[in-house]
């Protein structure tokens, strides 16, 4: 996407492919694309000024044509634990949000996908403002740019990308790909497929083709239902891809891939966290090789739900595991600085709100 002011296209929305074609068509030789991608995912440059090894002359005619500078940061939060936040101000005036996670053994970004999101989840704050576009190749790999640059500074390179920020990423597939496919590359990011998770809220069809795109990328799956009736409570999206067709689906793309699947699934109070819930897993996910991330209610607001007590957390992995489910407590990160999926943003759209 262009800025609202601008006729340029952002180069970060070009492949390697697309940008040796572009040299080709104005007389230089394509492996001038190569440059460029070691510059802007390597080299972390924000402008073509700085593209010493290119002639002054293609670097003014580059600037003419594109665009490569950084987002616009809004906010910048920083929890006491080192989880860093981002809001991202778009040229539309949209707002995006990312995170920095450092842990002992890896650095991880997550990363948004769309403004908004359009499937509603009854305990996410990233669809109470609803939808408003996709994102384009360049404003998800930009992200990536801004978290790899933050990392840096404090000594713990990017180690790990996670597609589970704002908006749901299979719905936004072919600019996902396409940020992946640099993400990837090892003369883009360079970051390894299998540290690169998707995380969706159960698109069927889009897991299935996702199965075909030969790439060694983990899935992890919002479950955060138990069965049919718990899972259309929280998450509309169950009424058009059921809770038994999407556990079939994953089945099948275990069996295609040979991948573990990771099932994320939020722990509430009474509503999830309960007996039966550890029966209905068990007997769904029989043969499955897969792995239960457990994740602790963070409270919005807007839903009247209650987040469960440590023991009544504990007693719930320790009965999955019983039942041959692996299943891990995840340790809540940054919320002093509001990281949960969507809540910086909408905080953001509240704020505007109250000062319009």
């Amino acid at each position: 996407m262009k800025p609202a002011d601008s006729p340029h296209p952002d180069i970060r929305n070009f492949s390697l492919e697309e940008l040796e074609n572009y040299f080709v068509s104005i007389g230089e030789k394509p492996f001038r694309a190569i440059q460029i991608f070691e510059w802007i995912y390597q080299k972390s440059a924000w402008g073509f000024g700085t593209m010493a090894n290119l002639p002054k002359e293609l670097r003014e005619r580059l600037a003419k044509d594109f665009l490569c500078g950084p987002n616009a940061i809004a906010e910048k939060k920083i929890s006491q634990e080192g989880t860093t936040k981002f809001l991202f101000d778009l040229s539309d005036r949209e707002k995006i949000e990312s995170v920095l996670i450092p842990t002992q053994t890896r650095t991880t970004a997550c990363i948004s996908t769309q403004a908004g999101c359009k499937f509603g989840c009854r305990f996410c704050a990233s669809g109470i403002g609803g939808w408003s576009r996709n994102l384009t190749c360049a404003e998800i790999v930009t992200q990536v740019l801004h978290v790899k640059e933050e990392a840096l500074k404090h000594q713990k390179p990017l180690t790990n990308i996670v597609f589970m920020g704002t908006g749901e990423p299979l719905d936004n597939f072919d600019n996902l790909f396409k940020a992946i496919k640099i993400i990837n590359s090892n003369k883009g990011i360079g970051i390894g497929a299998r540290h690169i998770t998707i995380s969706t809220v159960g698109l069927v069809p889009k897991i299935k083709e996702l199965a075909k795109q030969n790439l060694q990328i983990e899935l992890a799956i919002s479950l955060h239902g138990y069965d049919n009736e718990s899972r259309n409570l929280l998450m509309p999206v169950n009424r058009k891809y059921p809770f038994d067709d999407l556990v079939a689906a994953c089945r099948e793309h275990f069996k295609q891939t040979k991948r573990q699947i990771t099932f994320e699934y939020i722990l509430i109070k009474d509503v999830t966290c309960t007996a039966k819930a550890v029966q209905s897993l068990k007997k769904s996910f029989q043969g499955i090789v897969c792995k239960m991330n457990l994740i602790p209610y963070n409270p919005v607001s807007e839903f009247d739900h209650k987040t469960p007590s440590r023991e009544e957390m504990l007693e719930f992995r320790n009965q999955l595991e019983g039942a041959g489910i692996h299943a891990t407590i995840r340790t809540p990160r940054g919320r002093d600085v509001a990281a949960a999926c969507g809540q910086l943003r909408h905080d953001s759209q509240k704020s505007d709100k109250a000062d319009g």
